[in-house]
């Protein structure tokens, strides 16, 4: 039952994740307008007050059209009004929702009392890092829009788990991870002027480091998400001519690999050390 539960709640979160990251880009475009119709824009991509559209005529959707993944399928990925075909594919849905499903699986601590707070903040780390990887997928851009909630929801995680722990200086070694990434990767990107990595990735970097729990779980991530990026992009590598300007975007390999360090890091740091 807990397992339909939160592949539900995923596809929810994961339709959500796929309007509001549109919205987010939608307004970014609007930055330094003004006038009225920009006005009634802004409104319209309001994600607290503004109603879900279709992001080619405009049209308000109903609710039958809203049903996750559902919807996509009954109207074979077309919008019921203009019928062109929906730009958000439902990938991001079954995508969240197997992270839902996986994270409880995986989940290294308890579940009952305060380690439930600190099972709900990963989820929120699970949505806002579902909607940085499809942005800079996207646009090749990791807005601060959601790289500060997840700064913050990442800090919260961490304080949480000191917390049930009662013990302070367990707060050093995710410290020390955060620095390990962020000072790394402002260096990359200082000496490069900008060239080596984003400065979204940078300004990422130490809420990543801090999920990572510690300074070797901070290095496998950096390992993995570097190991992911190079397999996965390979392909469009050779597809591009062997061009090295090609241009990749590295957040959603550093989120990968965040998810995976973030459930599976200390079993993987003590088979290293101990096996």
């Amino acid at each position: 039952m807990v397992y339909v539960i939160l592949a539900v709640l995923g596809l929810i979160f994961g339709s959500f994740a796929s309007a509001t990251v549109w919205r987010l880009h939608e307004q970014a475009a609007l930055v330094g307008k003004k006038g009225t119709k920009t006005a009634a824009r802004k409104q319209q991509l309001s994600i607290t007050k503004g109603r879900s559209m279709c992001a080619h005529c405009g049209h308000e959707l109903a609710a039958k059209d809203l049903i996750p993944l559902v919807s996509w399928l009954w109207l074979k990925g077309r919008c019921r009004y203009c019928h062109k075909k929906i730009d958000d594919s439902p990938l991001t849905e079954i995508v969240m929702a197997s992270l839902f499903v996986i994270s409880y699986v995986l989940w290294p601590l308890s579940l009952s009392g305060g380690y439930a707070v600190a099972f709900c903040l990963w989820l929120v780390f699970v949505v806002l890092g579902v909607m940085l990887a499809v942005y800079d997928l996207r646009w090749f851009l990791l807005p601060d829009k959601l790289v500060l909630p997840l700064t913050i929801v990442a800090v919260a995680y961490v304080l949480t788990l000191v917390y049930l722990s009662g013990v302070v200086s367990t707060l050093i070694a995710p410290v020390i991870g955060a620095v390990i990434i962020g000072g790394l990767f402002y260096a990359l990107f200082q000496g490069s002027k900008g060239e080596w990595i984003g400065g979204g990735d940078v300004k990422m970097a130490p809420a990543l480091g801090l999920l990572a729990g510690g300074p070797l779980e901070a290095c496998l991530l950096l390992f993995l998400a570097s190991l992911l990026g190079t397999i996965l992009s390979l392909p469009q590598f050779i597809k591009g001519g062997r061009s090295m300007k090609m241009r990749i975007p590295f957040g959603p390999f550093l989120l990968i690999a965040t998810f995976i360090i973030g459930l599976l890091g200390s079993k993987i740091a003590d088979f290293l050390l101990y096996r």
